[in-house]
């Protein structure tokens, strides 16, 4: 129950439930809204790997997505967060030394 509000609150279970059939056409660009009963949407789940990934490609740094993915190894947080070669690329090229002495 919420102090503030005085109504149940959400469980994880249907947060979940509620996520994955919103997203249903979202996930499935090319299906028509007639066959939304048969699709399948999004999970929290799959919402916290992107936020991590996201959050890595901007440069958040190791300890700080650990942190707030609450992982305890570097290597469990590696599934969790993969940039994109687009992302990579831009982190080597800001930092590429002779790009700094080009401008």
């Amino acid at each position: 129950m919420c102090p503030e509000t005085g109504r149940a609150r959400l469980s994880y279970r249907r947060a979940e439930e509620i996520f994955e059939e919103s997203t249903r056409l979202l996930a499935s660009s090319l299906a028509s809204p007639d066959d939304i009963e048969d699709l399948d949407g999004w999970t929290l789940h799959r919402l916290r790997h992107s936020a991590l990934t996201h959050d890595a490609e901007d440069g958040t740094s190791t300890p700080m997505l650990l942190a707030r993915s609450r992982h305890a190894s570097v290597r469990s947080l590696e599934r969790y967060a993969r940039p994109g070669i687009d992302s990579i690329a831009r982190h080597v090229a800001e930092r590429d030394p002779a790009a700094r002495h080009r401008t």
